[in-house]
This record gives C-alpha cells, sequence and structure tokens, in this order.
C-alpha cells in the first residue's frame, strides 16, 4: 500500500483529491489533514510515501511545511498545490527540494501522472538505500582489537573533514575498508567513491585512465574519454597501491591536488574537479622517495593523516570473529547451511602465521567449510589449513 497524504485547507478540493486518489489505484490509502499545523503533526507521527501539501494555509502554510519536512524526513517526495498567484511562490518550492507543483484545479491526467512519478522516485529511494546498506556491508570492518578501535576513532574523527589520508599496511589486511568507511561516513557520501588500483594499470596508460584523454592523443583513443577525477567530482577518489604509480603520473596527480585542476591528455583546456583523495600504499614510500621512485613533495601531499592498518598477526583476538564472519558470508553466498568451527579449530588458525593476512584467512575459511566435516574439527584445520 501507498501512504499518502493530502494537506488542503479547502474541504472540497480535499474530497475531490481523496476520490481521484482511491479511484485510480485500490493500493493507495489516502489520509486528509485541515492545515499545514495538522499535517505536519501527522507527518513527524507517521511514515507517508507521498505528501500533496497546498500553498496558502491558516496556521502553517506551504512553503513552512515543506522546508520543515525536509529537515526530519527528506525523503518523502512533497507536491505542492498552488493557486494561480502562487505560481511564482510554487517554482520557488522547487529549489527547497518539492517534487512537483500542480495547479488548482487539477489537471486529472497531470496529478495522476504526478503521483506516479513521486511514487517511483521514493520507492527508487528505498531500494538505493537497501542496496547502500549491503554494499556498506560488504566494508564493514570486523574486530573489536586495540588496532581495530584505533582505526575506527581515526575514521570518526577524520570522515567529516576534506582532509587527505594516506593507508598503509601489508597486502591483504583490508585498506579498502578504512577507504570505503571514509567515504562512506563522510560529507561526500551521497557522490561516488571511484577506485583506482595503480598497480593494476600499466604505466603507459595510467594519465589516460586517471585524467581521461581527447580523440587522436594515441593510437588507440578513437574518442573523448572523461578520467576517474573526473568521474569522482564531489565524491572520493581511492588511488590504491599509490607506490607503483610512474613519476610522470605522480606530477600530475600533484598538480590536481594543488590547484583542483586536471588535463586530459592531448588536451590543453584545464578541468576543474572537486574530489577528495585517499590513497593507499603497502611500500615503505620514505624509502621509495629515497631512491628516487617517489616524489616528496606529493607525499607530503597525500600524508595529511597517517592510518596504519595491521598485518593479522599483530591482532589475532579478531581472528575468532573473523572467521565467523567469513563463515556466515560464504555460506550466505553458496546457499548453504552455516558451519560451526571448533574451539580447539579456532585457536589452532590464531596460531598459524597469517603472511597473507585477511585475504588468507578467508580463502583457509572456505576451504574449511569445503573440505570439512559438518563442525570444522582441530584435524580438519591440520589437513586443509596447513601451509
Amino acid at each position: 500500500m501507498s501512504k499518502i497524504l493530502i494537506i488542503e485547507d479547502e474541504a472540497a478540493i480535499r474530497r475531490v483529491l481523496t476520490k481521484i486518489l482511491s479511484e485510480e489505484n485500490d493500493t493507495y490509502q489516502v489520509e486528509e489533514a485541515e492545515d499545514g499545523a495538522a499535517g505536519f503533526e501527522k507527518i513527524k507521527n507517521n511514515d507517508y510515501d507521498l505528501v500533496l501539501c497546498d500553498i496558502k494555509m491558516p496556521k502553517m502554510d506551504g512553503v513552512e511545511v515543506l522546508e520543515a519536512v525536509k529537515k526530519i524526513k527528506p525523503e518523502i517526495p512533497m507536491v505542492m498545490i498552488s493557486g494561480h498567484g502562487d505560481m511564482e511562490t510554487a517554482i520557488n518550492t522547487m529549489r527547497l527540494g518539492a517534487f512537483d507543483y500542480i495547479s488548482k484545479p487539477p489537471d486529472l491526467n497531470r496529478l495522476l501522472n504526478t503521483v506516479r512519478n513521486a511514487l517511483d522516485k521514493k520507492q527508487l529511494v528505498v531500494e538505493n538505500k537497501i542496496l547502500k546498506k549491503k554494499v556498506s556491508k560488504n566494508y564493514e570492518m570486523i574486530g573489536e582489537s586495540d588496532a581495530i578501535n584505533h582505526i575506527n576513532v581515526m575514521i570518526d574523527k577524520v570522515a567529516q573533514t576534506e582532509a587527505r589520508v594516506l593507508i598503509t599496511g601489508p597486502n591483504g589486511t583490508g585498506k579498502e575498508l578504512v577507504a570505503h568507511q571514509l567515504h562512506e561516513r563522510s560529507q561526500r557520501a551521497n557522490f561516488p567513491l571511484i577506485e583506482v588500483n595503480c598497480a593494476a594499470i600499466p604505466s603507459e596508460l595510467i594519465e589516460s585512465e586517471l585524467f581521461g584523454h581527447v580523440k587522436g592523443a594515441f593510437t588507440s583513443a578513437v574518442k573523448d574519454r572523461a578520467g576517474k577525477f573526473e568521474a569522482a567530482d564531489k565524491g572520493t577518489i581511492f588511488l590504491d597501491e599509490i607506490g607503483d604509480m610512474s613519476l610522470s603520473a605522480q606530477a600530475k596527480v600533484l598538480r590536481a591536488l594543488q590547484e583542483s585542476m586536471i588535463t586530459r591528455v592531448g588536451a590543453d583546456k584545464d578541468i576543474k574537479v572537486d574530489v577528495r583523495v585517499v590513497a593507499a600504499t603497502n611500500k615503505d614510500l620514505k624509502k621509495e622517495i629515497a631512491e628516487g621512485r617517489f616524489r616528496e613533495d606529493l607525499y607530503h601531499r597525500l600524508a595529511v593523516i597517517l592510518i596504519k592498518v595491521p598485518s593479522l598477526n599483530d591482532r589475532r583476538d579478531d581472528i575468532p570473529m573473523l572467521i565467523s564472519y567469513f563463515a556466515d558470508k560464504i555460506a550466505s553466498e553458496q546457499g548453504n547451511a552455516i558451519k560451526k568451527f571448533s574451539k580447539e579449530a579456532i585457536h589452532l588458525l590464531q596460531d598459524y602465521d597469517w603472511t597473507g593476512n585477511i585475504r588468507e584467512l578467508r580463502n583457509v575459511v572456505e576451504r574449511l567449510i569445503i573440505l570439512g566435516g559438518s563442525e570444522i574439527s582441530e584435524n580438519d584445520v591440520k589437513l586443509f589449513a596447513s601451509k
């Protein structure tokens, strides 16, 4: 059922709108409020999928209702009802976040189309929130060790700022999880997080990948193409394995950080970008600087905040939680019953030397679930998880 509230001080118009909507679709549950104040009270205490709100009303006019609703329940689409003399105000409500406006007396087709479109938008917002929660769950940081708690405190302090962050740590420790958490908890969360694995892109293509190119810039450039920095505009770009980036590309990244400007390969026109940069590396960048492979000025631009992700061997207390998390996740992905790990099996896994860190642990948990018994035993670990 789609729950719709009509806020209108003219009883005759309320009745007409209610009749039209109820007859149009029997899944519309329509409620009424006789003025803005009564309507706002209903919105505070109930969940609505759509609100139709008159502009000129006693006690609290439609603009005031719109502004108040956007503060407490911004996801509710608001359609404003305007008299002939209210058209300028109605247009202004669009700037304040109204979904649309309809004129009095309402045209039947216009009204119904607007209602359908507004409800479709509300459904998309709900679905996007569910999807975002699912995506966010894939990037949870599992653990309660001092090291993980320290990282979470750092993220909480830094996420809401525009400070650049350099994440360091061995391969497989979950540096990308930190980057995702920084973005999800930031004011840029509604805009893209664009990930670039600098180690996976050939050095001759990295500049085109980051900054884009124009047609004819090189042999395979058959059309203009935007780069990752443009794609991340107003959001965050995550430069993973930045220690593997060529010196030429480093120079262009430095300019992007200094001037908030990029230039596509083969072009002479600058493009302004508003991007927060988060970088990660498993290399010792100070050593790379000393050996001439990394720019010191770029390092200091990136390393405003340093977050070090520990190896799994340095956070063994988190291994039981990680095993439980991976076991649940793998069972869900494969559609199988969750397998339990015996205490002895967990203790044995805690004693292993995890050179591949969390990535290796996940692989071992999956192998044990596939090859082990109904409960993963110490013997299963010795048979199938041996190094």
